[in-house]
């Protein structure tokens, strides 16, 4: 048993951090690191941008028919007319219509649900991100022709919903199909189905920059290169594809916000994002409870969206333009051109009946509503808050309430711009959403879109932070090594040594280390030897520990914690032995899952742990105060007294 005289030593006192001083020439440490970088992209990124080429193309299609399919059912439904021009189904000269259709259109939904899948039900983002979640990221083929006609039959039979969701899960749909042909992996294929909802959503709404951020902050679940350029990849392909056909004009009229403002108008934007934030409260709570109502009912679910349909039919009678899509009435609230009348109208009969009828499991997405609804807020506020004009309260309000509602404020703020090109509108669209956002995460767990989810018992986090493992190197936690073995060593040498009444090695400092490096008699690793292997092993063994040694997991010291974490998982181990990346043969020193949890200690340390640096109180009255932890651990395990008795005994 040998003590490496080589073993690196830390050039840092206790207590203190690891870092190196600035300096115009480059630090040592630099040349080691320079394998890494800001941002990790694997080759294959580039294959799956190519492929999210496709995946746009066919989305913008799917988006583009889906939205003439709404188009020619209203048509069909309301006014008998085989025709793909844009209607509402608030037209109609005849009231029966208003209340029979939405009953039509929930009876077919129910028996497509049914008969055809059961995924065809909801706004379309829920069962994305849950096809994400536990599916592998597979669609099944029949949902990209069953959910996108099943949309075109509610909405078209005057469902109060948008067709942004079911674009989203038939776009996402289209990129899964393509990936499952493909011999690709899990996260390729989650890429590619989010790459294909992202152009579904930015050829319906023109809005590639919008559909970009709302698949990181909804579905992708990271901000990563080989995720986020396939997607912007399909959603700029999308948009271009949609053009020639939609237009590339701003899809609403805009406010015409003047370039400067009132003061008093920016506090009053905190007041409309608190507004539009209680909005976004009560319309998640109404969800939520018609689908616990519903629940209770002693029918079965199939028959639910008709009885949702009814409550359409009746809310349609009291304001049909609050039926359909609604894309004039949005222009209308935001070109200041609503009354009194739609304005209360579309606030108090489109939420009611927008949030009853979703929770009957009926298909339809909640973007459009929420413009609708947020819109309606705002412009009521314009009544009241005359210092800009009612269109500027109904585009800042539309953005809060999107911020309050998906939990994305960022993807709202966008969204509104893209929407209307209204860029005199970003300061005070960026006041409202946040304060919108505050108080939804602060007042509701979930948000509409993953409360659903958390029904089916999953959990869903979105909050995007660096893993603290990833940016500390293997350099900052290792411990030395305290005893290496040679290969034709034994176990009994081993304890016989150890027993010696002045043997040259502790231990207690032997047991701490816990894996014990093997070299051979070149001096080269071998492998290694664990504590147990000697707790185990009779005193008298004499097995050469050239035999008992496993193969090695090293790792260099330039190496990130991360790294090092995903090579314990692959290869089912917690200790790996450290070497030196010049020289192979040089043993650095060890690292062990403990060591890299307390690098999530001192992370955790950093977040919740207050202090103060600079007071006027002089030194000599102030209170002691513990130092804070840093990346130097101390690196010895706790040695049981019985542990020691068993390697020295009977040696």
């Amino acid at each position: 048993m040998t003590t490496p005289d080589h073993a690196r030593k830390p050039n840092h006192g206790p207590g203190e951090r690891a870092s190196p001083k600035l300096s115009a020439k480059p630090h040592p440490a630099a040349r080691k690191i320079a394998g890494l970088g800001d941002f990790h992209v694997p080759p294959r990124v580039a294959l799956i941008a190519v492929l999210a080429v496709p995946v746009g193309v066919a989305a913008a299609l799917v988006a583009v028919g889906l939205l003439k399919l709404i188009a020619l059912f209203t048509n069909l439904c309301f006014h008998g007319q085989f025709s793909f021009g844009a209607t509402t189904p608030g037209s109609t000269s005849h009231w029966w219509l208003i209340l029979l259709m939405p009953v039509a259109g929930g009876l077919v939904i129910g028996v497509m649900a049914r008969y055809g899948s059961e995924k065809i039900r909801g706004h379309g983002m829920p069962e994305a991100i849950e096809s994400i979640l536990v599916g592998g990221s597979k669609v099944q083929p029949r949902l990209a022709v069953l959910k996108p006609v099943s949309s075109a039959i509610g909405i078209g039979t005057g469902g109060p919903f948008g067709a942004e969701g079911p674009i989203i899960m038939t776009g996402g749909a289209v990129g899964s199909i393509l990936a499952q042909f493909l011999h690709v992996t899990t996260d390729e294929r989650k890429t590619l189905l989010v790459a294909g909802s992202a152009a579904g959503m930015a050829a319906t709404f023109n809005s590639p920059l919008a559909a970009i951020l709302l698949a990181v902050e909804l579905l992708l679940f990271e901000w990563r290169p080989r995720s986020y350029i396939p997607v912007a990849v399909a959603a700029v392909v999308a948009t271009l594809v949609r053009g020639p056909i939609l237009g590339t004009a701003p899809l609403f009229g805009g406010a015409h916000v003047p370039a400067h403002l009132p003061m008093s108008a920016y506090g009053l934007c905190v007041v409309s994002g608190l507004a539009a934030g209680l909005l976004a409260l009560g319309a998640t709570a109404i969800v939520y409870f018609s689908e616990d109502m519903f629940a209770k009912l002693p029918l079965h679910w199939m028959w639910w969206p008709a009885i949702g349909g009814l409550i359409i039919g009746t809310g349609g009678l009291v304001e049909p333009r609050a039926l359909g899509v609604g894309y004039d009435v949005i222009d209308q609230l935001l070109t200041g051109r609503a009354t009194v009348g739609l304005i209360v109208g579309i606030l108090v009969v489109k939420t009611l009946i927008w949030g009853l009828s979703l929770g009957s499991g009926t298909s339809g997405g909640v973007l459009a509503p929420m413009f609708m609804i947020g819109g309606a807020l705002g412009a009521a506020e314009g009544l009241v808050f005359t210092t800009v004009s009612p269109g500027f309260w109904a585009l800042v309000s539309l953005a809060g309430v999107l911020g309050g509602v998906m939990r994305s404020p960022l993807t709202g703020i966008v969204f509104c711009l893209e929407l209307t090109h209204e860029m005199n509108a970003m300061l005070p669209m960026v006041i409202t959403a946040s304060s919108a956002y505050l108080l939804s995460v602060i007042a509701l767990k979930r948000s509409v879109l993953t409360e659903k989810i958390a029904r089916r018992g999953l959990h869903l986090t979105r909050e995007y932070s660096v893993d603290p493992l990833e940016v500390h190197l293997v350099r900052q936690l290792e411990s030395p090594i305290t005893a290496t073995f040679r290969t034709d060593e034994t176990v009994a040498d081993i304890k016989r040594e150890l027993a010696a009444p002045r043997g040259s090695h502790d231990v207690a400092g032997f047991l701490a280390q816990r894996l014990y490096p093997v070299m051979d008699p070149a001096g080269h690793l071998a492998g290694v030897v664990t504590r147990s292997d000697f707790l185990d092993s009779a005193p008298d063994d004499r097995t050469p520990l050239g035999a008992l040694a496993r193969p090695a997991v090293t790792a260099y010291d330039d190496e990130t914690l991360r790294t090092i974490a995903n090579r314990m998982a692959t290869h089912h181990v917690t200790r790996v032995v450290i070497i030196n990346r010049d020289n192979p043969d040089r043993l650095e020193g060890l690292l062990s899952l403990r060591q890299l949890l307390e690098a999530r200690r001192i992370d955790q340390h950093e977040e919740h742990h207050a202090e103060r640096f600079l007071t006027l109180v002089p030194r000599r009255f102030r209170p002691a105060t513990a130092p804070a932890p840093s990346l130097v651990v101390a690196h010895s395990d706790t040695v049981v007294p019985e542990q020691r008795d068993a390697v020295t005994q009977e040696a």
